[in-house]
């Protein structure tokens, strides 16, 4: 099956597509309107968001925090706590975050293992690195492929780079930045570097367009029945477009 963040088939060839008619800035600008200011990521050491994606699966932004709130308290953060931690603790955790806990116990627990064994504890031997080469480490861990390593690399303000979840993608490809392809990473990395001439080369600023462009996706530019009636960027979004002619 073709993997799809949900666009409509584009008929007309690339050459007669509708052109992105405003920057990135002001895209960014206008959904910050839209929405407010976003507060401050609040985990941003690398660690501690490898454990926020695998504390959870398929359950909202609420819950997964949750789930994470009670791993810190009753357990710890560090690997020699998850570790040590009883398994019905650990397992009661897990629930707070949705189907097959027990998977990601197991997941919690090697996590702390590579962090451990690869790297004694120290993410700084992680982070101290090239963009390729920190990316490479951080992929060790479950759950985290080239966006999740980018965004840990972008939240803990290393590398000043744009990271997309696909919520952010898909706003980003329906305003004309980049093409859909069978491939998640070569699509991936067709908006990434369509955007790339536009980006700020500022850490709150990617950090907040991050959180911008991914909260648009869950609201408004949704996967399936997008609100476009209600979009600031209607008037220059391709898919809008192609959706109304």
């Amino acid at each position: 099956m073709k993997w799809s963040l949900g666009l409509v088939r584009l008929w007309r060839p690339l050459s007669a597509m509708p052109k992105t008619a405003k920057s990135l800035t002001k895209i960014i600008s206008e959904l910050a309107k839209l929405y407010g200011n976003p507060k401050p990521p609040a985990v941003t050491d690398p660690l501690g968001m490898i454990l926020l994606e695998n504390v959870a699966y398929l359950v909202s932004d609420e819950r997964r925090a949750q789930a994470f709130s009670a791993l810190r308290e009753r357990v710890g953060l560090t690997p020699p706590k998850i570790l040590m931690a009883p398994e019905n603790t650990l397992i009661e955790v897990a629930q707070l975050g949705g189907m097959h806990p027990v998977a990601r116990v197991e997941k919690l627990k090697l996590i702390a293992q590579i962090a451990l064994q690869e790297f004694d504890g120290d993410f700084d031997r992680v982070l101290n690195q090239s963009l390729a080469q920190s990316k490479k480490y951080l992929k060790k861990f479950p759950g985290i492929g080239d966006p999740g390593a980018e965004k840990i690399l972008l939240f803990s303000r290393t590398q000043p780079i744009l990271a997309l979840d696909s919520n952010g993608l898909r706003v980003l490809l329906r305003l004309g930045y980049g093409e859909e392809s069978k491939s998640y990473s070569t699509t991936y990395r067709s908006a990434q570097d369509a955007a790339g001439k536009e980006i700020k080369k500022d850490f709150d600023w990617l950090i907040g367009a991050h959180q911008l462009l991914r909260r648009h996706g869950q609201e408004l530019c949704k996967n399936v029945k997008p609100v476009c009636a209600r979009c600031p960027l209607k008037s220059y979004c391709r898919y809008y477009q192609q959706r109304s002619s």
